[in-house]
């Protein structure tokens, strides 16, 4: 295969992988039956105007099994962390002291394990549609080359494979990430 169908290819796997990171990251923001400060990285709050990340506004920290505890840097932001945190899709209830924010993590029902495994499709599927549009691109530049006659129809056509053939390998790594967080969140 020619060099710059090579540099197509390579460019469309590094997309892709950057699509399973992302989704994988997107997954560890769900939560399971444990406190982890993931839970928590999806959250933007409203900070003086600026919707800013709550990671860049409190310390965030698991200091139990079933505890996330929220140190805000700047104690006045106390009030819209924890309006975010109760108008974010969680389902935690934040309490606080004035210094800092208590989110005790319950144990989750059958129907909201349900609901989080809704949610984690629709994150793996999010994933599915960037590597399919990564995909979308590549075909576009393949066929514009063709047109141009830069490659040849063969040497396209088995481009196309190879670009199908990384597809279903990115597609199947957030398969599999998909599937362990299903059943994390499903074990009771």
């Amino acid at each position: 295969m020619s060099e710059l169908l090579d540099e197509l290819l390579a460019d469309a796997g590094e997309r892709m992988q950057k699509s399973v990171e992302a989704t994988r990251n997107e997954f560890s923001t769900v939560r399971t039956g444990r406190a982890s400060p993931h839970l928590l990285d999806r959250i933007d709050v409203d900070y003086y105007g600026a919707n800013t990340p709550l990671r860049q506004l409190a310390n965030i920290s698991a200091s139990e099994a079933r505890l996330l505890t929220v140190t805000p840097y700047d104690k006045s932001s106390i009030k819209a962390i924890e309006k975010s945190i109760m108008e974010s899709d969680i389902g935690l209830t934040p309490s606080n002291d004035g210094s800092v924010i208590r989110l005790t993590i319950p144990e989750l029902t059958e129907e909201r394990r349900k609901e989080l495994v809704r949610v984690v499709h629709g994150i793996a599927e999010e994933g599915r549609v960037a590597i399919r549009n990564v995909r979308r691109d590549i075909m576009h530049d393949l066929r514009e080359l063709k047109k141009e006659g830069e490659v040849g129809e063969d040497e396209e056509r088995r481009a196309e494979s190879e670009l199908q053939k990384l597809t279903d390998k990115h597609t199947g790594e957030i398969d599999s990430f998909l599937s362990g967080k299903e059943e994390e969140i499903l074990e009771v």
